[in-house]
């Protein structure tokens, strides 16, 4: 399974993990020291989502939260389970 998002295309980039050891010179230390660095992977916070597509079809599909927050997709809207509407039921009361 690939960590790659489906809607814009973000996947796993690599970088350094910094490890220090130290007080910092504005705390009163003598400075802080680097004493490793080793490679890490930053992953994409992929969610698994129901999307409604273009002609109306329903797909899961692997996004990135970004993408969801920024409205790059459309959720599946969930219908009501028995099909009556507020009004209906308001009118009804009365």
């Amino acid at each position: 399974m690939s960590q790659v998002c489906e809607v814009c295309g973000k996947s796993p980039m690599v970088g350094n993990s910094v490890e220090h050891r130290g007080k910092a010179k504005y705390l009163g230390g003598v400075g802080t020291k680097v004493t490793g660095i080793t490679r890490r992977k930053f992953r994409p916070n992929l969610q698994r989502v129901r999307i409604t597509t273009a002609n109306g079809t329903h797909k899961t599909v692997r996004v990135c939260t970004q993408c969801i927050r920024s409205g790059a997709i459309v959720k599946r809207i969930r219908q009501a389970p028995f099909g009556q509407s507020r009004t209906e039921s308001i009118e009804g009361t009365t």
